[in-house]
């Protein structure tokens, strides 16, 4: 079985601050380890990212491959949440609301996340303990 049917597959943006702070936490609360990584700008990232025909420009913060569904966006941020442990869960039931309005709200975030929480110069390097999690 390969690691795609295994784990769930997060691809994130390597040098935005706050997709690293956000990949940190699904670390922590992963209990049952359900995810791996890679940044978008990774070799593995792009070789995902054209395997599953993803715009980079239309898509560059999260994505969510679980087998062969891709989730982008507040819907990708939702099902990542149903998945971990604690009060995360609960905030699955946001996906209620219509995706055009989420990913409004998520848009404006994306659009402005280097601005507010600032960028880094290259990928967030992972230490040894959390290797085994990013492809």
């Amino acid at each position: 079985m390969n690691i795609q049917q295994q784990h769930k597959i997060i691809l994130f943006d390597g040098v935005c601050n706050l997709c690293n702070t956000s990949i940190n936490l699904v670390i922590r609360k992963d209990k049952k380890d359900c995810f791996r990584f890679a940044a978008l700008q990774s070799e593995i990232g792009k070789k995902y990212i054209s395997k599953f025909n993803i715009n980079p420009k239309e898509t560059d913060s999260i994505v969510l491959i679980d087998k062969d569904t891709i989730y982008i966006k507040s819907t990708a941020a939702l099902h990542i949440a149903k998945s971990l442990s604690g009060a995360y869960p609960i905030l699955f039931g946001f996906i209620i609301i219509p995706s055009f309005i989420r990913n409004w709200l998520y848009d404006i975030v994306a659009k402005n996340r280097y601005k507010w929480y600032g960028k880094k110069e290259s990928c967030m390097i992972p230490t040894p303990e959390l290797k085994a999690k990013f492809l």
